[in-house]
C-alpha cells in the first residue's frame, strides 16, 4: 500500500474517531443536585445546652456539621431551605470557600416570610434567576400567597438548559382551626406553584425542569398529587430516594422521635430517563447533628437541549 493511501485511511479513521468522540461528550452530559432544609440558618429563640436563649443563631457546632455535610454531598447545584436573610447566606458561602469547596453563584429568594428563605448555590453560572414571590390563591373566600415564593433558577449543562423550581411549602403548624396542620394551605400553595409551572413549561414531556425542596408533606399528600398530575397530564415524576440502609426518612421530630419523607425532587417526564438511577438520603457523618432534615441528591444524566418556554418575574439575588 502506497504512503498516500495509508495516509488517507488515517484520515478517514482520524474523522470517525472524533465523530464517536464527540457523539459520546454529547451524550455523557450531567449534573448532580440536591434539596437540603439547613433548620434554622438564622437567629430565632432556641435552646442551646439546655439554657433557652431568643434571638440566637445556629450554634457553631450544628453549622460545622452542616459544611461537612455539604462538602460530602459535593452537588453542582444546592437548593436550600430555611436559609436567613442574604448576610447568612453570605456567611455560609465565605465559609464554604474557606474549607475547600467554592460556590461562586448564590441567589435568594424573597417573600412573605422574612425570616426563612430558599436558596441556591451553585460551582455552574445562572442563566436565568427569577423570583416569583406573588404567586396567589382561594384560601376560604379569600387570597393568599406563597409563603416563601418560589425560586426559579436555569443553568446550562453542555449546551442543555436545566431549570429548578425550589419550593418550601408552608409548615403543618395550625394557625386557624378550620385547617388543622395547614393542609389546605399547603395544597393551595401547590396548586400555585403547579399552575406557574405549566404556564413556563405547558408540554412537561419535551422540557427540563425539576421541582424540588421541602414540601413538608407525605408523598400520598394532596400537594404531591397535585405536582405529578394535572387531568391526563404527567408533570413530574418523584424520584426514588433511600439511604444506604434502605430508609427514605428525610425529616426527624426530634421531640416526638417520630420519622416522614418530606423532602423530595421531582423531575419531569423528558427527565425520567436521566435519574433513572435514582436520588440519594445522604445518611454519612454529621448529618444527624446539622438538620433536623436530611438532604436529597441526584445525579442527572443529561443528553441534548428541551424546548423552551416563556417566564415573567422579578430578578432574583445573584452573586
Amino acid at each position: 500500500m502506497s504512503g498516500c493511501a495509508k495516509a488517507s485511511i488515517y484520515r478517514l479513521l482520524g474523522v470517525l474517531l472524533a465523530e464517536l468522540i464527540a457523539a459520546g461528550c454529547a451524550c455523557a452530559a450531567s449534573i448532580t443536585i440536591a434539596t437540603y432544609n439547613v433548620e434554622n440558618y438564622v437567629a430565632t429563640d432556641r435552646r442551646v445546652d439546655d439554657v433557652y436563649r431568643p434571638a440566637y443563631p445556629k450554634p457553631e457546632a450544628e453549622k460545622t456539621a452542616l459544611r461537612a455535610v455539604i462538602r460530602a454531598l459535593d452537588a453542582d447545584v444546592l437548593a436550600l431551605q430555611e436559609m436567613g436573610p442574604p448576610g447568612y447566606l453570605e456567611e455560609l458561602q465565605r465559609d464554604l470557600r474557606a474549607e475547600g469547596l467554592d460556590y461562586p453563584h448564590v441567589t435568594l429568594a424573597e417573600a412573605a416570610d422574612a425570616e426563612r428563605h430558599v436558596a441556591v448555590l451553585s460551582r455552574i453560572p445562572f442563566g436565568r434567576v427569577q423570583v416569583h414571590s406573588d404567586l396567589g390563591f382561594r384560601y376560604f373566600g379569600g387570597q393568599a400567597r406563597v409563603k416563601r415564593g418560589l425560586l426559579e433558577v436555569a443553568v446550562n449543562v453542555d449546551g442543555a438548559e436545566l431549570t429548578l423550581f425550589v419550593v418550601h411549602l408552608r409548615s403543618r403548624f395550625t394557625e386557624r382551626p378550620d385547617d388543622p396542620g395547614a393542609a389546605v394551605f399547603r395544597a393551595g400553595e401547590a396548586g400555585a406553584v403547579r399552575d406557574f409551572v405549566l404556564r413556563r413549561f405547558p408540554d412537561p414531556a419535551a422540557s427540563h425542569f425539576v421541582i424540588m425542596g421541602d414540601f413538608n408533606d407525605t408523598r400520598d399528600s394532596k400537594p404531591l398529587r397535585l405536582f405529578t398530575r394535572r387531568g391526563s397530564t404527567t408533570i413530574a415524576c418523584l424520584t426514588k430516594a433511600a439511604d444506604r440502609n434502605g430508609e427514605t426518612w428525610t425529616y426527624g421530630y426530634r421531640k416526638e422521635e417520630t420519622y416522614s419523607r418530606i423532602d423530595y425532587i421531582l423531575v419531569s417526564p423528558a427527565l425520567e430517563r436521566a435519574a433513572a438511577g435514582g436520588a440519594r438520603v445522604y445518611d454519612g457523618p454529621g448529618v444527624r447533628e446539622a438538620s433536623d432534615h436530611r438532604p436529597v441528591v441526584v445525579r442527572l444524566e443529561l443528553a441534548g437541549a428541551p424546548a423552551g418556554g416563556e417566564a415573567s418575574g422579578k430578578p432574583g439575588k445573584n452573586g
